[in-house]
């Protein structure tokens, strides 16, 4: 399918390679990216062939991995940019945008565009047997989409993940195993199970590929706002990656003409205070992050203390003149709320975390309230439905009958008036 992929690089060092199911550069373990031939894209993708496509990230294919058609998540994204402005007022800002990824086929995150693109490379790779790592998010889809595509599935989470996420993933007929520790010790087993058996695990040996699934959300933003880039972005932040693959979309539509205005989006990451690597290293100055070795956070999708891509979030965000901050266990739930009572969007904790942080950053002056800012909202609020129990009031129980419901609201008068006479 794409024709454009030179192979891969260390992020590091830059020592190429070419592409395989694997990870990490064997010189200084830095990360491997996926390296495009920009200079062949050139004039070859453009906004009127991207038009006649369906609407779905497969209609920027040519940036995206894979050698054939997909094979896998062929109705993934697509999902829609939604102009926020009872949220806006909430915050008082002028103009605010929400990219609803808690919408995405099939499985509700952002997870599913990763899972398209690793799992449709894996079966280019001739895999049969596919799992990751996860928090919860990434197990869901993982399930869903390898049992879509025939494929035998292990997803290893942590034990005390939320039973939704956990009942979410085994409903798809995959073998689910919890472990007792962190996320970091979960995915350390689940490299060693790569590494020993040759298994597609999609956050670890099919990383460099799954990672570039991401970009598809800020090609949908960019394409979504008419070809243009927002001021600000605000993304919550677990491994780090989609923060960047989002700049990198903006990057590569900039390169490639699609997008003709400067690129001067700034980038502001958002993480749960109980695990905060990533921002705890933005907002002292440190250059790397320092691991959370005991997350403690509701934000079970973003406790990751150790985090794949934190040095270059942090780096990205210095980078593009944003920042990062993060919420407590209380702004979570109260930013998940103010989200689904202005807009009517159920967001799941990460959302909450957005939500919060943004008006921090708000409220701190780092994001002008008279620019236009983008939200990233990457799951649905039904996965974590324990996070705001305690903050809603059961419904009251009345008699059913006409007076009491008038009794209960407080209407001053019983009468019923006619209804009026039909034509």
């Amino acid at each position: 399918m794409s024709h454009f992929v030179r192979g891969m690089f260390c992020r590091v060092c830059g020592k190429r390679y070419p592409i395989s199911p694997i990870n990490f550069c064997t010189e200084d373990f830095g990360p491997l990216e996926v390296d495009y031939d920009y200079d062949k894209l050139q004039g070859d993708l453009t906004r009127q062939t991207i038009a006649t496509r369906a609407w779905n990230m497969w209609r920027y294919r040519e940036l995206l991995p894979l050698e054939d058609e997909p094979r896998v998540g062929l109705a993934v994204g697509g999902t829609p940019l939604i102009r926020a402005d009872r949220l806006a007022e909430a915050l008082g800002v002028r103009r605010l945008w929400i990219k609803n990824d808690a919408v995405n086929y099939p499985t509700l995150s952002f997870k599913d565009r990763v899972v398209a693109v690793a799992l449709s490379k894996a079966r280019e790779f001739g895999m049969s047997t596919v799992g990751c790592a996860s928090t919860g998010n990434l197990a869901n889809s993982v399930a869903a989409q390898a049992a879509a595509a025939g494929l035998e599935t292990f997803i290893l989470v942590p034990a005390d993940l939320e039973r939704t996420k956990i009942f979410g993933t085994a409903v798809y007929g995959a073998k689910v195993i919890g472990l007792k520790g962190t996320y970091d010790e979960v995915n350390r087993v689940c490299t060693q199970i790569a590494l020993k058996y040759g298994w597609g695990f999609v956050n670890v040996n099919l990383r460099p590929f799954y990672a570039e699934g991401s970009k598809t959300m800020g090609f949908e933003i960019a394409e979504e706002l008419g070809w243009r880039f927002p001021q600000h972005v605000v993304c919550p932040m677990a491994g780090g990656a989609l923060i960047g693959k989002i700049y990198k979309a903006f990057r590569e539509l900039h390169l490639l003409g699609l997008v003709d205005a400067p690129l001067s989006t700034r980038m502001y990451g958002a993480q749960a205070s109980g695990c905060n690597p990533i921002s705890a290293c933005v907002k002292v100055g440190r250059e790397r992050h320092k691991p959370v070795k005991q997350p403690n956070t509701i934000c079970k999708s973003l406790a990751i203390g150790d985090p794949a891509d934190g040095y270059f979030a942090a780096k990205l965000i210095r980078e593009t003149g944003g920042w990062a901050d993060d919420a407590t266990d209380e702004e979570i739930v109260e930013g998940m709320l103010l989200l689904a009572r202005t807009e009517g969007i159920f967001a799941e904790t990460a959302g909450g975390v957005t939500v919060a942080v943004a008006r921090k950053l708000i409220e701190q002056g780092r994001i002008p309230r008279n620019e236009e800012i983008v939200l990233c909202i990457t799951g649905n609020g039904l996965k974590t439905q324990d996070a705001v129990f305690d903050a809603l009031e059961s419904p009251p129980v009345i008699a059913p009958t006409l007076a009491a419901f008038e009794e209960f609201v407080g209407l001053r008068s019983s009468v019923v008036q006619p209804a009026p006479a039909l034509a």
